[in-house]
């Protein structure tokens, strides 16, 4: 679940870093609808479970475990670790795995430059800036003063996605969308399916015209026949439901160059 979220900020990423044109922000939320019969039931069971009094008193053992001084010192040198462990405490006592999710993405763009904040979820408080003229991205831990330069996507897939335009059409923040249905098939052999609602009428920002920065060394990225701005991105998660990614607000405005810099004083740590 944690590689499609970033595959949706990838397209998001590479998209405005190319998109000159536009200036300003793009939020997006994510949202688990549970359809699978088994896992919604292995879902209720972990709910009846976390009211348990046996499950709820290690809850607690584990909470207090977490507000010990020297336990918390170390989660709030890692702050993702931190999120990871809220997150899994959210997930143990009410049996959500949407509680994974991030709450809110949101990028800022500015000529060839964007900005990623990821809030809520196992990657809260991740920032990512992007420097399109140079392709390189970097992720940003404020907490820990440290930055770190984003490896290359290695190719997961040697497969073409097959694109299908459909006459579906909808009303997305009231912008005209259309849907393309992309199919991809992963090297063992499995179809993973998934739906974009894109519009056109978002000026400077257009799938097209960064295919191949898009597709990096993996071909399942390219998305050359599709046209515009990905308003919702719908995943099919074998064996759970649906993830979706929605735009939900566009801001046109001036953005500081500041936005994109790394803090003076921070130090580079590796992956």
């Amino acid at each position: 679940m944690k590689k499609l979220i970033l595959g949706a900020v990838l397209v998001f990423l590479v998209m405005t870093g190319r998109s000159q044109d536009f200036e300003g922000s793009i939020k997006m939320t994510t949202k688990l609808d549970v359809t699978d019969p088994q896992t919604k039931a292995k879902m209720d069971d972990a709910k009846k479970k976390a009211n348990d009094p046996a499950n709820q008193a290690k809850v607690k053992e584990m909470q207090e475990k977490m507000n010990d001084p020297q336990f918390k010192a170390m989660l709030d040198a890692n702050p993702q670790m931190k999120a990871q462990m809220e997150a899994m405490m959210k997930m143990i006592t009410m049996g959500d795995p949407s509680a994974m999710l991030p709450t809110a993405i949101i990028t800022k763009v500015k000529g060839m430059n964007s900005k990623t904040t990821i809030e809520g979820g196992l990657m809260d408080k991740t920032e990512v800036i992007r420097y399109g003229d140079k392709d390189e991205a970097y992720t940003i831990n404020h907490n820990a003063k440290t930055f770190t330069l984003m490896p290359k996507n290695e190719p997961e897939s040697q497969h073409k996605p097959k694109v299908t335009k459909t006459s579906e059409t909808a009303k997305i923040m009231n912008y005209n969308c259309t849907k393309y249905i992309i199919e991809n098939t992963t090297n063992d052999g499995k179809t993973v399916t998934t739906n974009y609602w894109t519009t056109t009428e978002v000026k400077g920002v257009d799938f097209r015209s960064v295919a191949k920065k898009l597709m990096g060394n993996d071909p399942s990225f390219a998305f050359p026949d599709i046209p515009g701005a990905p308003m919702k991105i719908e995943t099919a998660l074998p064996q759970m439901g649906t993830i979706t990614v929605e735009t939900v607000e566009i801001k046109k405005g001036s953005i500081a160059e500041s936005e994109f810099k790394i803090p003076s004083g921070y130090t580079e740590a590796k992956m």
